[in-house]
Formats: C-alpha cells, structure tokens, sequence
C-alpha cells in the first residue's frame, strides 16, 4: 500500500473522526460521490466497505434508496479499492458495470467490492470488482460486477 490514498487511510484510520476526515477527502478529490456521504468503514488490497446513510436526498419516489445512488456508493468502494491494489506504475479507470437490484433499500446501506488481481499483471487487463451493497440486516440489496481497465501508467 506505497500511494497517496492508502496513506492517509493508514494514517487517519485509527484517529478520532479519522474516518470521516478521509472520506471528506476522498470526496474532495472526486467531488460526485459527495452526494450520498460515504463513510469508509475498511479499505485494504483486495476489499473495501464503504456505509452510506439512508437519507432524503438520496431517496427516490418510494421513500428507499435510489438505484443511482446505491451504483455510486459501489463505484466508489470499488475504485478505492483498486487504487489500493493495483501496482503503483498502473493507473485505472471503470470500463463497465452490470448490475442487479434485488431488494428495496430501506436502510443504511454498506458497499463491500473485493478483486483479486490476475497473475499476469504485464500490460494492460480487466479487473472484474465484485460489489455487493448490504443493508442493515446484511441482506444484498444491489449486486454488481465493475470491470476496471488497468493500464501502465504513460512515462513523464
């Protein structure tokens, strides 16, 4: 874990509000996922789980949590997660997400996304993040596979 992100969450993890002052932060650096308030709850090579609350503004028409809503809290725990997997001379981006909603979301909600990286990480590959976002009763309520496109970072 030698970049920018796991650093401070090595770093701010176990302080006092430590965990909301790094998911301020990420937000910060990727300003759209600020509107469902994520609060990281673990983030390690390989996993990361990342809780929302249910809330009015992201709710839809029938008083749950909008579908959107629940796809960017997955895109954002499956994201961090890569950049903490993935080799410090890769870069990454989402290519793809299949998605299924299988449950009305009418709690808070916890985004689990885990990857295992291929052996052969020469060049550029797929990475398929499994993400699965949990209510409170640990009942999957939104299944997804995003396919992140790892590459070698362009020299300069």
């Amino acid at each position: 874990m030698a970049n920018a992100i796991a650093a401070a969450w090595q770093r701010l993890n176990g302080l006092p509000a430590g965990r909301w002052l790094f998911s301020r932060l990420v937000c910060w650096k990727a300003p759209y996922f600020g509107s469902v308030r994520p609060c990281f709850v673990e983030l390690k090579p390989g996993y990361a789980a990342v809780a929302m609350k249910k809330r009015r503004a992201v709710l839809n028409h029938i008083g749950t949590v909008h579908a959107i809503a629940m796809c960017n809290i997955a895109e954002l725990a499956a994201g961090t997660m890569t950049d903490i997997t993935i080799a410090s001379t890769d870069r990454w981006i989402p290519k793809g997400m299949t998605v299924e909603y299988l449950k009305k979301a009418d709690t808070d909600l916890v985004a689990h996304a885990r990857a295992e990286l291929p052996v052969d990480t020469d060049g550029a590959y797929a990475l398929p993040v499994a993400v699965r976002v949990e209510n409170l009763a640990g009942e999957v309520v939104l299944a997804a596979t995003i396919t992140m496109w790892v590459s070698p970072r362009k020299a300069g």
